[in-house]
């Protein structure tokens, strides 16, 4: 075993994660990754979790993915879950923690998709490691913050806009916000689902009405806040940075899926990314918002496993 990786291995033929510590690119890091699905022979998946979130969901059923045949590889971006934190990490750092988790996978190349906050990190990847990356997808994610011609704020709930705004006022005034929220969070993980709830659609409150759905979302926010609030607070300051990629440089086939009444990340960021990138597909679903994603993502899967040289 390598000096640094912390293996737990389970049989995946009984729907177990098998899950890896890997040290980042420079040796300074660790990642916790884990897998699912048909890990041994199957299309390899990367799905990079929400804002706050963490490699434990929510996720597909294990059955659908081994039927797919999809190796599914999740990891707590830096400062979430059992990931050491990257502080001053921009969006395009991603791209080299998912590259040398791939290494330590023997993988070649594999697709990426990204939900809600992880749409920007899953663009980095398609735009940072083109050669790696067969096909993308980014389910109700984000435009950056400068993008020209849009109006960033506009649509999106009160509470995000107050939280992006506190992170263009400094690392220092974010922490001051979301530390004593997270704290909340680790003592209560039910607390964050039901805060939630005044600014759903009926669309989305429909959907996290389902038990296991809203159990499946309070043990991803436990585990994202676990050890502390630094990796909510350095993804939405690198929502408010400069990513360091355009997206119109990216050449992979990339799906970009949004729900036309979504309220934490507006629908209008994603028709703005479809005019941004060549090779990219949008689909709006009316009558869908935020959380419906859930519902979407395994569908996407069979087009994310294909053999990339197609769109």
């Amino acid at each position: 075993m390598d000096a640094g990786v912390e293996i737990l291995r389970r049989s995946p033929r009984e729907g177990r994660a098998l899950t890896d510590g890997v040290w980042s690119a420079d040796g300074e890091r660790r990642l916790a990754v884990a897998q699912r699905g048909k890990i041994h022979g199957g299309r390899p998946v990367f799905l990079l979790h929400g804002t706050p979130g963490s490699r434990i969901g929510p996720l597909p059923r294990e059955g659908l993915l081994y039927r797919l045949g999809v190796r599914l590889i999740t990891y707590d971006r830096p400062g979430y879950g059992a990931s050491d934190r990257h502080e001053g990490r921009s969006v395009g750092d991603v791209a080299a923690d998912v590259a040398v988790i791939a290494d330590h996978l023997g993988l070649d190349r594999f697709a990426v998709v990204g939900r809600s906050g992880g749409g920007p990190h899953a663009l980095a990847c398609a735009a940072l490691i083109p050669h790696r990356v067969t096909r993308a997808a980014v389910l109700v994610g984000l435009a950056p913050r400068e993008a020209e011609g849009l109006d960033w704020f506009d649509g999106m709930t009160e509470g995000n806009v107050a939280e992006y705004m506190t992170a263009m006022q400094g690392r220092a005034r974010l922490a001051a916000r979301l530390v004593p929220t997270a704290a909340e969070i680790r003592e209560d993980p039910v607390r964050l689902v039901n805060s939630l709830y005044d600014e759903l659609t009926e669309s989305d409150r429909s959907v996290i009405a389902d038990a296991g759905i809203r159990t499946m979302l309070v043990q991803n926010y436990a585990e994202a806040v676990r050890t502390s609030a630094y990796g909510w607070i350095d993804d939405a300051m690198a929502f408010c940075s400069p990513w360091g990629f355009d997206p119109a440089d990216i050449r992979v086939p990339t799906l970009l899926w949004h729900g036309e009444d979504d309220v934490f990340s507006p629908v209008s960021h994603s028709r703005w990314l479809a005019g941004r990138i060549p090779t990219a597909t949008v689909r709006i679903q009316r009558g869908a918002a935020h959380f419906h994603a859930l519902h979407v993502l395994p569908d996407l899967l069979g087009w994310l496993a294909r053999d990339g040289r197609a769109a």
